[in-house]
């Protein structure tokens, strides 16, 4: 099963395959670009899909090589592919982690190899060593089963048969993976000899790639002008950008202002034309002011001489209470007497 274990993105080109010198573009604009680790058979892919357009699928060997032609552009030739692949990229950081985790991958592809190698020749001496022992134990199988089956029939010779047995499925199955080691061995020599064409293919190419990495580097360096020259301008424009956004705003608050002012000075015009009427309701009201005070003065004249009247009034009734409840003490003094009289006048009724 394969998993990713490194993305990152870029555009993808691939040399001419008739001039084998110029580049042509195989993506319109930056793709992703992957590794892939297959670990069923322990091998890694570089995969990129523009789409539903497979535009890279690379197995890496221990002998392909990325090689750095210029600040941004990493190149590697695929054998196989019969190709050469070419990277551009938007920073040289992202062109140093490609670099790095191609060697750590071509690396491990050559850790894989050797281990394989490994495993076959360990495979082939243990097939041999079982072929020579083989032999011997069919002999002593022969042997046990002559002379000795006379002699032994137990358990020994159950045990004897069952090693015997054993022994004939390890040479069964170590021939099986010779004859599959053979197979794989015919495989890499067959890759091998391709690899050695695509590296002799590779070197007469390396002249035309100098020359080729003489052009793109001069015509990088006027890029950088150009793009410093670009750089500079989208300064100065976000710069004006910048100015000019807060022009606006200041505008807009002037106008704020503005506008605040002459609502101001409206109201101001409006309350000057009622100023004269102001001003004659204001006389008016002074007029009426100053005959209210007259008329104040003239009552509070007549409120003097109403609270002297008032004052009189009030010692003449004291008087008057006086002589009245001297009055009312007198008249009650009467009606005692014209009671006691009619009481007198009642008992002589009574007794006449």
């Amino acid at each position: 099963m394969e998993q990713p274990i490194f993305t990152t993105r870029a555009h993808v080109f691939q040399i001419d395959p008739t001039t084998k010198k110029n580049w042509v573009p195989a993506s319109k604009q930056a793709v992703t670009v992957s590794y892939f680790y297959d670990s069923t058979r322990n091998s890694y892919r570089i995969i990129s899909v523009d789409g539903s357009k497979v535009i890279i699928n690379s197995t890496i060997t221990p002998n392909m090589t990325f090689t750095k032609t210029s600040q941004k552009f990493g190149q590697w030739a695929d054998s196989r592919a019969n190709t050469v692949f070419g990277l551009g990229f938007a920073s040289e950081q992202q062109l140093a982690k490609f670099a790095e985790k191609f060697q750590e991958v071509k690396e491990a592809a050559k850790l894989a190899r050797d281990k394989s190698q490994e495993k076959m020749e360990t495979s082939s001496n243990h097939s041999q060593e079982s072929g020579r022992e083989t032999p011997s134990s069919n002999q002593a199988s022969s042997i046990n089963g002559t002379d000795d089956e006379k002699i032994f029939h137990g358990p020994e010779a159950a045990l004897l048969q069952s090693e015997n047995d054993r022994l004939k499925t390890a040479v069964e199955q170590s021939n099986t993976n010779a004859k599959k080691w053979e197979t794989e061995l015919q495989t890499l020599r067959e890759n091998n000899a391709r690899l050695v064409d695509a590296l002799q293919e590779s070197s007469a190419n390396v002249e035309s790639w100098k020359k080729q990495l003489c052009a793109c580097k001069e015509e990088s360096d006027t890029l950088r002008e150009k793009i410093a020259e670009l750089e500079a301008q989208c300064n100065e424009a976000s710069q004006e950008k910048e100015r000019n956004a807060q022009l606006t705003i200041r505008v807009q608050e002037l106008e704020t202002e503005l506008q605040d002012k002459e609502q101001e000075l409206e109201n101001l015009r409006k309350q000057a034309e009622i100023i004269p009427q102001l001003v004659s309701e204001c006389e008016s009201i002074t007029e009426k002011l100053q005959a209210a005070e007259l008329k104040n003065k003239d009552l509070e004249e007549r409120i003097g001489g109403l609270q002297t009247d008032i004052a009189d009034n009030q010692q003449k009734q004291g008087n008057m209470k006086g002589e009245l409840k001297k009055f009312m003490d007198i008249l009650d003094g009467k009606i005692d007497e014209l009671h006691e009289f009619r009481q007198g006048l009642s008992k002589l009724g009574m007794d006449n």
